[in-house]
């Protein structure tokens, strides 16, 4: 089995524990304080562990001609790649302001640093872990002085190979021991033919000794929940309060309605794993009384005769006696008293 880590406090993932949930807000907020916090309440009402921010040091993260270049996007929020960035991008403060908010209503606050300041601010906040984003999983220096700080990470898979995943594992293994992969396709939305559930075991295989997630930018929720059942032990999902507003997010994002049947859905899956151990368990047990067979005989046996197997039927029989799958069993075994025809045969009635 995986390994569990303790990714928040008190909050442990991995092994038996309950999937851990985050509600990825990132940037869905339009640049707005207030939908932030409205987002974070709606996430917590749903029932998500955790939610999730994007936090850049704009001129950490961008060169100059990448900030400069105009911006055309229907989804742009100003001239330049710059304008739009810095009008999505909270201050520290605003940041600080949030995260009081969410441990207010009891819900996990975290952020993916996209640079290596924005890391240390997030360090600075004491947030409980790092989510490190597809496009800096194999930013190995950034990796590497992210997991020096020895919070657990959470490290996105999308847009790599598994050679590289590798190399990322024992870079940051040998810093921090507290971390977990997200089987992630970097595709927004993403198409149902990229999604690889099957990378969940295959990553469970390569990386037996750390919990295994995913990602998910679908639409939708079945996946999710599939992800789940395979063995997921985080899920992450962006959320949004409207898809069709402005931002190339909102329509891979799951709406207030889809995020609580989502939340609903795992718990159930989880329950209905239940145990590997395979047995009749005592809820079956009123079935088993009206319908479960015994060996009775066929026709009438006098005392002492040597079973053979034309001598035995299986039926529903009252009482219960020997079970069909010790049918076998009985053949050579006398028989220790007269039977009737249709009479069931028990353990009793037998010279072992």
């Amino acid at each position: 089995m995986p390994s569990e880590l303790e990714l928040c406090p008190g909050r442990r993932i991995g092994g038996s524990n309950p999937c851990f949930i985050i509600a990825e807000i990132g940037q869905n907020h339009q640049g707005d304080i207030e939908i932030a916090k409205k987002m974070i309440r709606m996430s917590k009402d749903c029932g998500a562990d955790c939610v999730k921010f994007q936090k850049s040091e704009i001129e950490h993260r961008f060169t100059k001609h990448a900030l400069e270049r105009p911006y055309t996007s229907p989804h742009a929020w100003g001239p330049t790649y710059g304008a739009h960035k810095r009008h999505l991008e909270f201050s520290h403060q605003q940041y600080r302001e949030l995260q009081s908010y969410a441990d207010e209503i009891g819900i996990f606050f975290t952020a993916s640093g996209m640079d290596e300041m924005a890391v240390e601010f997030l360090h600075e906040i004491n947030v409980p872990f790092f989510k490190v984003a597809s496009a800096d999983t194999n930013n190995i220096p950034y990796l590497e002085k992210t997991a020096k700080n020895g919070r657990p990470m959470v490290i996105s898979s999308g847009m790599q190979s598994m050679e590289t995943m590798r190399c990322v594992y024992q870079r940051v293994k040998k810093h921090n021991p507290n971390f977990t992969f997200l089987q992630c396709t970097s595709a927004y939305p993403l198409p149902t033919e990229h999604i690889n559930l099957s990378l969940i075991p295959a990553f469970q295989k390569e990386f037996p000794d750390i919990p295994i997630g995913y990602s998910g930018h679908e639409t939708g929720i079945l996946v999710s929940v599939a992800a789940v059942a395979l063995g997921a032990k985080v899920l992450e999902r962006h959320v949004t309060l409207d898809k069709t507003w402005k931002g190339s997010d909102h329509s891979a994002s799951l709406e207030p309605a889809e995020l609580a049947e989502l939340v609903k859905a795992i718990r159930t899956v989880e329950m209905a794993m239940g145990s590997p151990v395979k047995q009749m368990l005592a809820c079956e047990a009123s079935c088993h009384s009206k319908l479960g067979k015994s060996v009775v005989a066929r026709r009438p046996l006098q005392k002492g005769v040597t079973l053979t197997l034309d001598m035995l039927a299986v039926k529903v029989a009252e009482p219960h006696g020997v079970a069909p799958e010790n049918i076998f069993n009985l053949v050579g075994k006398k028989i220790t008293e007269d039977v009737g025809d249709d009479v069931t045969i028990t353990d009793a009635m037998i010279e072992y």
